[in-house]
């Protein structure tokens, strides 16, 4: 039949049904098939497998029988279900053997799969010239992930969706470990813009270091907390956990004293009080007291919440040169500073990104982090006040799974570790091993998308950056270089041992000229 590409052939039911192909139609590709009345079941390929007979064994094996070389592929399919009015709907009866299967329009698949939603958008559906848009309102009340191994594009996807609620004027706290955001204020210049139809920019970020300015060339300003009066509670959460119950009973006698004489004391006062102290144990609590205070994170004016959630603009807490413990630390302050004040509706609304979040919220028995807790309630009850969240990582199965379990919308590239795998499998419903198998075959820069939104696991060719990319790998060595060194190699056997060890003690001249270049060493 003229427009088919195959009719179904077979026993059929609701959710699947098989046919036999006329025309060329690949894995993934979207086909639809008539149901009751005027509606259209829409379908996906899953599986396509292709016969002979004259190649049977049974065949071969008898010489005296005339070969049929007709060749058949048969496809199967997988029913997704009836767009009706904007509602989807699987169809109470399969559809007919003998019915032709036609490739299914954009309509129908935008309709059917929830694409016609969203104003968020974020790439094309693989395969299709299809634009994939999500509700930014959902994506922000009902939490995201953004999961992947390393070099799938993870980061470059966040900053993808980042862009979008910028857009929105969506007020965004990003807790940045590698300064990789900074870079979203400059336009991108790489990227087929064209084909997906956006034009580059740059966007309003501010970057904050916790460390001193010096530390981080890119760092627009410091980020400081009020270090006066501080309780021995925040105190105790800004120290390692390997504290013991001495020097935390110490801590607190010693702020309990200075509340004692005076109305105002800071982190140095604490210190001294500290070290008038008797006890044996106290030098290794001033040891940790002082670190947070060369810091400087007490020093200065407090950088206020309100100035970190301001809509339309992205604030970066810039975690480079600080150590990861003190990191988790940080994050923990911060992050109970801004929920407090969410709550109180101090500050605007918004979202708060946590990159590396396998860092920040360990699942249990894969480490411990003083963020976790916070992180856990944003999670579960940010939404109720307006803060949204979203994770990324890239071991899913070294992230809370409390966490991932709140997220409604998931976005998962190419994961390969079975460890991951399995964490993936337990916390997405309808997994299956076709999309593990799908999963761990993703190219760079094609994305599942998991969400309560969509009625089903979409393939999506994330779109090209608005902004400049700051998370590319470093080059080590140059393939010019490599190039170079291998014309240059001799061909031939060794020279002379009289030349070698003339080339040695060149060499060696050679390394320590550079060496006394970077070192500023001087011959005596």
């Amino acid at each position: 039949m003229k427009g088919t590409v195959g009719t179904i052939v077979g026993e059929t039911n609701p959710l699947a049904f098989k046919f036999l192909i006329n025309k060329e139609v690949g894995r993934g590709t979207y086909i639809k098939a008539k149901a009751e009345g005027k509606d259209w079941i829409l379908a996906q390929v899953e599986d396509i497998k292709r016969s002979n007979s004259a190649y049977s064994v049974n065949q071969l094996s008898d010489p005296a029988r005339n070969y049929d070389s007709r060749e058949m592929m048969i496809a199967e399919a997988r029913v997704i279900g009836i767009g009706s009015n904007g509602r989807l709907r699987l169809p109470t009866s399969p559809a007919r053997p003998g019915d032709p299967v036609y490739v299914a329009d954009e309509k129908l698949i935008k309709a059917t799969l929830g694409l016609a939603k969203g104003d968020m958008y974020i790439g094309l559906l693989r395969g299709y010239d299809i634009r994939v848009e999500l509700d930014a309102n959902t994506l922000v009340q009902k939490h995201c992930s953004v999961l992947a191994k390393t070099g799938s594009g993870k980061s470059y996807t966040a900053a993808v969706i980042l862009e979008e609620l910028l857009e929105r004027r969506v007020a965004l706290l990003i807790i940045d470990p590698h300064g990789e955001y900074s870079s979203m204020k400059e336009p991108n210049k790489e990227g087929d813009f064209s084909k997906y139809k956006i034009k580059p920019r740059g966007f309003e970020v501010v970057v904050y270091t916790p460390g001193e300015m010096a530390m981080n060339p890119r760092a627009d300003r410091p980020f400081r907390f009020n270090g006066l009066n501080l309780s021995a509670r925040e105190v105790a959460k800004m120290i390692p956990h390997e504290s013991t119950s001495g020097q935390l009973g110490l801590l607190y006698e010693a702020i309990s004293a200075l509340r004692s004489e005076t109305d105002a004391y800071t982190l140095e006062d604490i210190i001294d009080q500290v070290v008038r102290s008797n006890s044996k144990v106290k030098w290794n609590l001033v040891g940790q007291l002082e670190s947070l205070l060369e810091l400087g994170l007490f020093s200065g004016t407090a950088t206020p919440p309100e100035e970190l959630l301001r809509p339309g603009r992205a604030s970066v807490i810039d975690m480079t040169g600080i150590i990861p413990e003190l990191q988790s630390m940080i994050v923990a302050r911060l992050l109970t500073e801004i929920f407090e004040a969410r709550k109180r509706r101090l500050i605007a609304p918004g979202m708060v990104v946590v990159e590396e979040a396998h860092n920040y919220i360990p699942e249990r028995g894969t480490g411990n982090a003083a963020s976790t807790s916070i992180v856990r309630t944003i999670a579960a009850e940010g939404r109720k006040f307006g803060l949204g969240l979203m994770v990324i990582s890239q071991r899913p199965a070294r992230v809370d799974k409390n966490v991932i379990s709140q997220c409604n919308t998931q976005i998962i590239m190419r994961v390969t570790n079975p460890n991951d795998l399995k964490a993936l499998s337990k916390g997405l419903e309808g997994m299956t091993s076709d999309l593990e198998e799908e999963i761990k075959r993703l190219p760079p820069g094609v994305a599942m998308l998991v969400s309560n939104e969509i009625e089903r696991p979409i393939t999506v060719n994330i779109r090209p950056r608005k902004s400049r990319h700051g998370g590319v790998s470093t080059t080590i060595v140059s393939k010019e270089k490599q190039r170079q060194s291998a014309r240059a190699a001799p061909r031939r056997g060794p020279r002379p041992h009289s030349d070698g060890v003339r080339k040695s003690n060149e060499t060696e001249k050679a390394q320590g000229g550079l060496l006394r270049k970077f070192l500023g060493t001087r011959r005596a």
